[in-house]
């Protein structure tokens, strides 16, 4: 018998070790090879630590090591399974969701379901609206929007005379898109209201601070600490004020004059009380609805913009050309859809820009329902999260040509050819571009925001002459985990435009 108390710690430690041993040895995953470190007990928490601090380098070694099937990579709560080569991406895309679920792919990585209502997420009909609703409307809608640009813009780059302004780039854009976007959302006048706005943009950054938070808790106890440690609980509060007597009045109205009348307005926000009164649904998750759609808006998209300045500041040449562009088919068919669709060269920047940059270094994630065997042979057993590749993908030499360099004009290039004109816009998705996923489960709200950010970019070309200061050199971007980031404090000089050569 152990009576000693410094000996039975020692035994203790040591059946925990066995355990830990064993565990390892039986694990489902242990088969597919781990890049950056080592899953064995104990060091697979270093071994996430590393992906945080070098994702990039560790994506790029198994993409090179494993092309045409799997590696894994660890995060701080949990394994996760990486497949690499456009055979492997399109078996993730074609899974039914009863197989590999988006819904719960997404939940895994930000646990949305313990921060807001449960019908938000147990009922997110709000991606229908903007798949549905919002896409086929954008020719009536986009008006609006180009008119609260032009309002907009302005005040938030305030030239004098012929002197450079420095602009925050990002706070900018932030200030704008939330603007522009509510036009659409929530219309007039709310749409100018600066206390909701900065709720919106607040609101935005609080959801990934609360995404860096929760990957620090360990699954089983979000469901007890998410509301506890979110600050977008705090903001969401702060908002249904300024919405709930605009969702008062609106339902009011419909009992009143039925499901339509004279002036019902035509935006996000009456489309989802729309879709909520029937199913019995509270106007808070209404307004946590505008909030999670004004998230994915502002953040995307200020983030895609902030991109192109940069490295538009940075090579003023590349203006010409694309501001050429832009006089010519405004010229032609004013600030519509058609126009948008007609500026070739900025559709080529943003594309490029997603390529080169992007928002994330993986992309079409999903989580296994039930085991599932994939094409190359691999186990992947229930519960299983898996990504693609993105950006080792959107750098490979055999499929992009000088893939390591920025050509802005790459893709309306590639648009001249026979039968490639649709192919290479922006919007669209495939197995060697996964900025927006592929598939059905692509962003929804792609087209939208395509139409937005170009009209706001051409807005900018048009009417700024831009230019970096100091060195002149792009500020670099950071990464954290599979994270890309523009640079938060960079500034880009702006004046009035006086020249065509910016």
């Amino acid at each position: 018998m152990l009576e000693d108390p410094q000996a039975l710690i020692v035994a203790g430690l040591a059946v925990l070790v066995t355990i830990s041993i064993v565990k390892w040895k039986t694990h489902p995953l242990r088969s597919i090879p781990t890049v950056g470190g080592s899953s064995a007990p104990g060091l697979s928490l270093l071994t996430a630590l590393n992906f945080m601090r070098n994702g990039k380098d560790i994506l790029q070694e198994g993409y090179d090591k494993y092309h045409g099937s799997v590696f894994k990579i660890a995060f701080l709560r949990h394994w996760v399974v990486v497949v690499c080569g456009p055979k492997m991406v399109e078996d993730l895309r074609r899974r039914p969701d009863d197989e590999l679920s988006f819904e719960e792919g997404t939940e895994a990585n930000m646990p949305l379901r313990f921060l807001v209502e449960p019908e938000v997420s147990e009922f997110p009909y709000h991606i229908d609206i903007i798949k549905e609703k919002l896409s086929r409307t954008l020719p009536a809608i986009l008006p609006d929007v180009i008119e609260e640009l032009k309002v907009a813009v302005p005040e938030h780059i305030r030239t004098k005379g012929d002197d450079w302004t420095s602009v925050n780039v990002m706070t900018m854009l932030q200030k704008v898109v939330a603007r522009a976007s509510n036009r659409v959302f929530v219309g007039l006048p709310l749409c100018r209201n600066e206390e909701f706005l900065e709720m919106a943009v607040r609101f935005t950054i609080d959801v990934m601070k609360d995404q860096v938070i929760m990957n620090f808790i360990p699954y089983s106890l979000t469901k007890y600490l998410g509301r506890i440690v979110s600050t977008t609980r705090r903001t969401i509060n702060q908002a249904l004020p300024h919405l709930q007597s605009m969702i008062n009045e609106r339902k009011a109205n419909m009992e009143e004059f039925g499901e339509d009348w004279s002036d019902k307005p035509n935006d996000m926000l009456q489309w989802l009380i729309d879709a909520a009164a029937p199913r019995g649904h509270s106007d808070l998750s209404v307004v946590e609805r505008i909030m999670l759609i004004n998230f994915a808006a502002i953040h995307t998209s200020s983030t895609s913009l902030t991109h192109i300045l940069y490295d538009l500041a940075a090579r003023p040449e590349w203006v010409l050309p694309i501001r050429e562009e832009i006089e010519s088919v405004i010229a032609a068919d004013g600030w519509t859809k058609l126009a948008m669709a007609k500026m070739w060269k900025l559709d080529s920047v943003f594309r490029e820009s997603s390529r080169y940059h992007g928002l994330a270094m993986t992309a079409i994630t999903r989580k296994a329902m039930k085991d599932v065997t994939l094409i190359d042979g691999t186990f992947i057993p229930e519960g299983t999260i898996l990504v693609a590749a993105a950006h080792p993908t959107h750098h490979d030499e055999s499929i992009y040509e000088n893939a390591e360099v920025f050509e802005p004009f790459r893709f309306a290039k590639m648009r001249e050819s026979e039968g490639e004109g649709l192919k290479h816009q922006f919007v669209n998705t495939s197995v060697d571009y996964v900025s927006f996923g592929h598939g059905k489960h692509a962003c929804p709200g792609r087209f939208f925001a395509a139409n937005e950010l170009k009209a706001l970019a051409a807005y900018i070309i048009l009417n700024y002459d831009m230019k970096l200061g100091g060195d002149g050199k792009r500020p670099p971007n950071m990464y954290y985990a599979a994270n890309v980031v523009p640079s938060v404090s960079g500034e880009v000089l702006f004046r009035k435009r006086q020249t065509d050569f910016a």
